[in-house]
């Protein structure tokens, strides 16, 4: 089945375009993951559609990704399609106020277009190192703003194979979710509603925020970004601290010693030194605080 499956997916994306156990190490930003069965990189939005379809026909797992941020994948790697689309569906285009943008643009390419617009609204997202369909998937957000904040319109699949348009109301934004997550819809592009600002104010926003992810971030080591979402009420780094597991260490997994909201691959992590230190967080913090964490990092194959 894996070879018809790879056959069908190369008569449709490109024989160059495809590949059979791809290590997903080399596609996360925890540096974490074992291989997926096929992994594609599909140059058009129709051969991401044919893609999808092909999947769905022949009931076949898939997982659409961007720029591999916010996710684990297990260390026996993805049974189905890994499907890439930041290396090529990365269009930006710049329509007086508005930025329209494919699903796998860089957020930080995007806020540099806007710096270079003269467009403001969009500095939070500069150093969130993801891509535009994951953003409006989970409603990113970080210092303040959140991707509903600038959002009009998206375009998406639904899981009939149909093109379907979502002003911000039909998004149903939540704290990091969304209707395309709910619904599981996929992102094609979107449109954001920037404004005319100060370029020399918006540069300087943009390296005040620089500069405190730096001081504060543990961006030397390979990361998902932020582990736990933000409980009501709570900040998760700030529980982890206050439960004395700054510096805590499973394997190669630790508890970032510079933010507590971080897990970070100090080498040679597994998949399963991350998953059993999340574990061990939650149960720490829930003990001691009666609080539960919910990761925020999604885990994917198997473990």
């Amino acid at each position: 089945m894996r070879q018809e499956l790879y056959t069908g997916l190369c008569e449709i994306a490109g024989t160059g375009q495809v590949y059979q156990n791809e290590p997903m190490s080399r596609h996360t930003t925890f540096r974490i993951g074992g291989p997926a069965d096929v992994f594609v990189v599909p140059e058009s939005t129709q051969a991401l559609a044919k893609t999808v379809s092909f999947c769905r026909t022949n009931q076949v797992p898939f997982y659409i990704l961007g720029n591999g941020s916010n996710l684990l994948v297990g260390d026996k790697g993805y049974r189905g399609v890994m499907i890439q689309i930041y290396r090529n569906l990365n269009d930006i285009q710049v329509r007086g106020e508005k930025i329209c943008a494919q699903a796998g643009a860089m957020l930080s390419v995007i806020a540099k277009q806007a710096l270079a617009n003269a467009l403001t609204g969009f500095e939070f997202a500069s150093g969130i190192p993801g891509t535009l369909g994951g953003a409006v998937m989970m409603n990113a957000g970080a210092y303040g703003g959140e991707i509903k904040d600038v959002f009009q319109e998206a375009l998406v699949l639904t899981p009939e194979g149909e093109l379907q348009k979502l002003s911000c109301e039909e998004m149903e934004f939540g704290y990091r979710t969304s209707v395309v997550e709910k619904r599981n819809y996929i992102v094609l592009e979107a449109t954001l509603k920037l404004h005319l600002g100060d370029e020399a104010a918006i540069r300087q926003r943009m390296e005040e925020l620089k500069l405190q992810r730096t001081t504060k971030q543990p961006l030397d080591l390979p990361s998902a970004g932020s582990t736990f979402k933000r409980p009501e009420g709570y900040f998760a780094g700030k529980l982890i601290m206050d439960a004395g597991l700054r510096g805590f260490s499973v394997g190669g997994a630790q508890v970032s010693e510079k933010h507590c909201g971080f897990v970070v691959n100090k080498g040679g992590a597994t998949a399963a030194d991350v998953r059993e230190l999340m574990r061990q967080v939650t149960e720490r913090v829930e003990t001691q605080f009666g609080v539960t964490l919910e990761p925020e990092v999604k885990m994917l194959g198997d473990f």
